[in-house]
């Protein structure tokens, strides 16, 4: 038994411990609805577990109480419950509290206090009429069915709302009517002429802090008047050719017009200044008008009109083309709150107190919307976000107005919104040396820009290198990379950024150069300096030292007498040739003359072979001249033979003068002599001797300035 009942209190324990009683229902909340019902609600909503409620009320300044009845309570984690007619009455005070229960418990809420008359709340008016008043300008005259569940007795409080039919802003009137009569009437004053309203209103009890819901909105529209004044504004182009000026007159309702002002038309005149006589007149439907006005100062009017009378002048005066304009903006600057852009200036002409402000699109082609508006007695100008475009660049300019006369104007650029650019830059590679690199880059179109450019930023990387980067300024279109390596190859694409985010451009490769134009300056400068060096030297040289300079530069022919011919031909042919020059001045004379020498018979064969391959070579006027200049170089030359080896040439011609020549420094007697022998010897050989085959001397062809005669012993004999 007492193991029984030790495990019956674990388990009554363990069920306490588990136990999750429901919430405590607050936040209370009691609404009468006239003659329908009374209905409470609370929080929390929603319970973890199953949980169903009771509501305990005191009427009847507490002598009766209830519960709200099962049918009219909505079970299920609903907190809300309704008490029905006929126990509701009013006036009177009401109790009410809560009850929370689920299988674990009861939770109950605190008791709250609640006056009818305070709570009540009843249905909305009901308009049936919104029209003018005949004779009454700018006023619309509202009428309405009073509630029918609404006390009879109780005075209402009216909230009327309106607004124009183009806004989204309402305003709002506040009036009480102490009248219990069923039709009820407002009159709307201040409005604007021959504008249509929008209308809706809603009621409560005087004493109740609950309004009726707002009832079904009603359109009407104020009586016509004549045309407000306009404002006149103009966009003055570059003159053209002809001398003439391109203004375009611009006009709208001025500020505080009616909405639905009629204007039947537009009637615009404007001649120069101090000449009235020149008075052109223009008759326009449309808002704009362009004029082709001269460099003079001109005065311009414009009117609008309609059945009921024309609109107060507007006037303008349209600047001399070199006229010059006063300046007063110091600065102004742009600033963005949560649905507004806002834009302030600062004036050094505290006299100037209206401003013109324009705007438009800062687009690559021409501006496709260009809107302005006038600000008076202030020097800030606001716009809602929703009248410019997200991701557009909008020029803003401030012209001051001083009497008739406009000044210089200053302009600032504005983003509503910012992103990110719709492209990257252009990107190109210049100036590619060893370890430096030019990067240009084109800016990206204003459309694509989505926002101001902050800053560019680069990045290039090597063969399997690491990354790097480099920021610059927004008005950067290039930069000079260095420190890179030499002989490399780098990739490298440029970002640009705006307060959104960053963009990359295009990508592009380049390899740096292996040697640099001044490395192969600086290289051909030294081999140069050495060769010049080298030529000074030379010629320093050549001028110390002339005649060593002009035997390196133009060596001597050898002397085929002092060859080693002799070794070709034997023993017998060097002990026949007796060839020498001689030192000694005693001998002199005797070596200036001819003398008779002997030679073998084959020797004179072989000479005069080599002499006929030599012929051949040379043509018979140059072989002239090579022996005339042969003998002049032989003057203090020793000949050792007296005769003159002669071939006659192939053509029957034969110069005369050659004889004469090489026997002009030989005496007569002994030159006649020998020309005769050697004439006699050469026809006794015949052509079997002259052909006869022998191997050529190659120093006879080429040795033209000193050559040797020699002669076979058999013509000496002869001689």
């Amino acid at each position: 038994m007492m193991w029984a009942k030790a495990l019956w209190m674990l388990l009554l324990l363990c069920k306490l411990s588990l136990a999750v009683l429901p919430a405590k229902p607050e936040n209370i909340s009691c609404i009468f609805y006239y003659e329908e019902n009374f209905t409470c609600t609370w929080s929390p909503e929603k319970e973890a577990s199953y949980t169903w409620y009771k509501v305990k009320r005191t009427y009847s300044y507490g002598y009766k109480s209830d519960i709200c009845s099962t049918d009219n309570s909505t079970r299920g984690n609903h907190a809300s419950c309704s008490f029905l007619p006929p126990t509701i009455t009013n006036p009177d005070n009401y109790t009410i509290q809560v009850e929370a229960q689920n299988a674990d418990g009861i939770m109950k809420s605190d008791i709250t206090y609640w006056n009818l008359d305070a709570i009540m709340k009843i249905e909305p008016p009901e308009i049936f009429s919104v029209k003018s008043v005949l004779g009454i300008k700018r006023m619309l005259q509202i009428k309405w069915i009073r509630p029918v569940l609404a006390p009879h007795s109780s005075t209402l409080k009216y909230t009327l709302r309106f607004r124009t039919v183009n806004s989204a802003y309402w305003m709002e009137v506040n009036f009480i009517k102490e009248d219990i009569d069923r039709d009820e009437t407002y009159n709307l004053t201040e409005l604007q002429a021959f504008t249509e309203y929008v209308m809706t209103l809603r009621c409560a009890p005087a004493e109740s802090m609950f309004w009726s819901g707002w009832s079904q909105e009603k359109v009407g529209t104020t009586e016509e008047e004549a045309p407000y004044g306009l404002d006149l504004w103009r966009v003055l182009r570059p003159a053209m050719v002809d001398g003439r000026r391109p203004v375009q007159l611009i006009w709208k309702k001025a500020t505080g017009a009616p909405v639905l002002e009629k204007a039947l038309g537009y009637n615009i005149w404007y001649f120069p200044e101090n000449n009235t006589n020149l008075t052109e007149t223009v008759n326009t439907t449309n808002q704009t008008h362009e004029l082709y006005l001269g460099g003079k100062t001109y005065w311009v009017y414009v009117v609008s009109y309609n059945s009921l009378g024309e609109s107060p002048v507007a006037t303008l005066r349209i600047p001399a083309l070199n006229e010059k304009t006063f300046q007063c903006i110091e600065a102004m600057q742009a600033c963005l709150t949560q649905d507004q852009l806002v834009v302030e200036w600062q004036s050094s002409a505290p006299e100037v107190e209206t401003w013109m402000v324009e705007w438009f699109p800062d687009v690559d082609s021409e501006p496709s919307s260009f809107s302005w508006e006038s600000v008076s007695q202030a020097r800030n100008w606001t716009i809602q976000k929703d009248e410019l475009k997200p991701l557009w660049c909008y020029n803003i300019s401030v012209y001051p107005l001083l009497c008739d006369r406009v000044g210089q104007p200053y302009s600032i650029q504005a983003y509503v919104q910012e992103g990110i650019p719709s492209a990257g830059p252009v990107t190109q590679a210049d100036n590619i040396g060893v370890k430096t690199v030019t990067i240009t880059w084109k800016e990206i179109p204003k459309s694509k820009r989505n926002g101001f450019i902050k800053n560019y930023t680069i990045f290039y990387q090597a063969e399997d290198g690491k990354e790097f980067s480099k920021t610059v300024n927004s008005n950067i279109l290039q930069y000079s990379l260095e420190s890179l390596t030499r002989r490399t190859s780098y990739s490298l694409q440029v970002m640009a950024s705006t307060n959104a985010g960053g963009t990359n451009g295009t990508k592009i490769n380049f390899k740096t150069l292996s040697i640099s134009v001044l490395e192969i300056f600086f290289i051909t400068s030294l081999v140069g300096g050495g060769f010049l060096i080298l030529i000074m030297l030379t010629v320093a040289y050549g001028l110390k030292k002339p005649n060593k300079l002009k035997h390196l530069c133009w060596p001597d022919v050898p002397n085929p007498a002092e060859s080693s011919i002799a070794t070709w031909r034997g023993d017998d042919f060097k002990d026949k040739l007796n060839l020498k020059e001689s030192d000694d001045p005693v001998n002199m004379e005797e070596d200036q003359v001819l003398k008779p020498y002997s030679a073998p018979t084959d020797f004179i064969d072989k000479l005069v072979v080599n002499f006929e391959n030599f012929l051949e070579e040379v043509s018979t006027e140059e072989l002239g001249k090579s022996q005339e200049n042969i003998l002049k170089e032989e003057k203090n030359k020793h000949v050792t033979s007296p005769y003159c080896l002669y071939r006659p040439p192939i053509s029957t011609e034969i110069p005369q003068r050659k004889p004469q020549q090489l026997c002009s420094r030989i005496p007569e007697g002994t030159c006649s002599e020998t020309k005769e022998q050697l004439f006699s010897s050469v026809q006794s050989l015949g052509p079997d001797h002259l052909c006869e085959e022998g191997e050529p001397n190659p120093y006879l062809k080429n040795s033209v300035t000193s050559r040797e005669f020699v002669t076979s012993e058999k013509l000496q004999d002869q001689a």
